[in-house]
């Protein structure tokens, strides 16, 4: 199943909770401390829903690149032969 699927399934569910606690209201009533904590913690379950339906319907964060090693050994000294130090001019100039 899909994330949007299981989210609907559990959406599901937790409207037949919230029709089963009606029931159950009218059968015990409303003003228990019981009752109220149930019924509490059952909108609390409905609003962490609803912020993961919002998750899950944001795009994912851009995948960071793979990380390059590096190696710790010395560079062959002829790949530098054609180059200037940078910042000090060229080898047969002195530097200002």
């Amino acid at each position: 199943m899909s994330v949007h699927d299981e989210l609907t399934s559990v959406q599901r569910s937790l409207d037949e909770l919230f029709r089963s606690l009606g029931r159950l209201e009218k059968q015990l009533g409303t003003g228990g401390l019981e009752m109220r904590r149930v019924r509490a913690d059952a909108n609390h379950l409905r609003e962490s829903v609803a912020l993961l339906r919002d998750a899950a319907a944001t795009p994912a964060a851009p995948k960071r690149p793979d990380l390059v090693t590096i190696s710790d050994a010395p560079y062959d000294p002829s790949l530098w032969v054609d180059s200037d130090d940078e910042g000090l001019g060229a080898r047969d100039r002195r530097a200002p």
